[in-house]
């Protein structure tokens, strides 16, 4: 639900290492990265301005209190986040996010294990002003849930793989990253509307060349079958049996991800 169409539910407006790194840099945006922005993970006030001025382009609201951390999860504004393998959550007191931060949590936990070997830690995400620590600016933008902390890492090839992606995607104009020393992590506030464009961009990207293919393979189709799905079935292994492709069966099928469940039946073109 976009924010601004809550406004009416509110009583109270407030106050406002380097083996994977080459195919995150391939993606190309659609935003355009900000030429005056210095690409460092100093920090400073003009690191602080774009975090604060992104937060008011998405007019978002600085959570005051725990029950208002809880009424945007209700209202769907805020999303849970549950470790997972790629991922791990470490002394999250609200484990609750914007939408697209727990995408780019999703994304660059996968990246980071691949990259790695190792889970991506997370220590803190939305906080509202009551629970700031001391030595929280007055402009953090935790409140707003469009920030994520997460741990440095003491291995150094995947301290540097972090950095460069970081750097990189603050250089695409979709995040502000800081390095913090106390105690030692990275401050990352993601900016939710162009980090979306940013990876619907990727993904039109991606598609694009499985689309052709699939398109091609249509062309040879004789008919289709029905194939019931074995407990251990992957769609690439069911693709290979029919000569067909996982772009083509899922087209069909009308599935988006590559998840299949025994029992399931699906319909799949037999190639000439």
């Amino acid at each position: 639900m976009d924010e601004r169409r809550v406004r009416a539910l509110r009583p109270d407006r407030c106050l406002q290492p380097a083996l994977s790194l080459v195919l995150v840099l391939q993606a190309v945006a659609l935003t355009t990265p900000d030429p005056a922005a210095a690409q460092s993970l100093r920090g400073g006030t003009t690191s602080m301005d774009r975090q604060s001025n992104a937060a008011l382009r998405h007019d978002f609201t600085y959570l005051r209190s725990t029950a208002h951390v809880r009424r945007f999860v209700d209202l769907g504004l805020l999303v849970p986040v549950t470790s997972n393998a790629n991922f791990h959550l470490k002394a999250v007191s609200f484990p609750y996010t914007r939408p697209e931060v727990r995408m780019f949590i999703d994304r660059l936990g996968g990246q980071y294990r691949r990259a790695c070997g190792e889970q991506l830690v997370v220590t803190s995400l939305t906080r509202p002003q009551s629970r700031q620590p001391r030595n929280a600016s007055d402009r953090s933008v935790h409140p707003t849930g469009m920030a994520v902390d997460l741990r440095r890492t003491n291995n150094m090839n995947c301290r540097a793989w972090l950095e460069d992606v970081l750097l990189y995607l603050e250089g695409r104009g979709v995040l502000e990253a800081t390095r913090e020393r106390r105690p030692p992590h990275y401050h990352v506030a993601v900016f939710p509307e162009p980090y979306a464009a940013y990876v619907a961009d990727i993904t039109r990207r991606a598609e694009a060349p499985a689309a052709s293919e699939a398109a091609q393979v249509a062309g040879t189709e004789v008919g289709t079958a029905r194939h019931r799905i074995r407990r251990g079935d992957t769609l690439w292994e069911i693709a290979q049996r029919y000569g067909t492709t996982v772009s083509r069966i899922r087209e069909l099928n009308g599935i988006r991800s590559s998840k299949i469940l025994a029992g399931q039946t699906l319909t799949v073109p037999l190639a000439r």
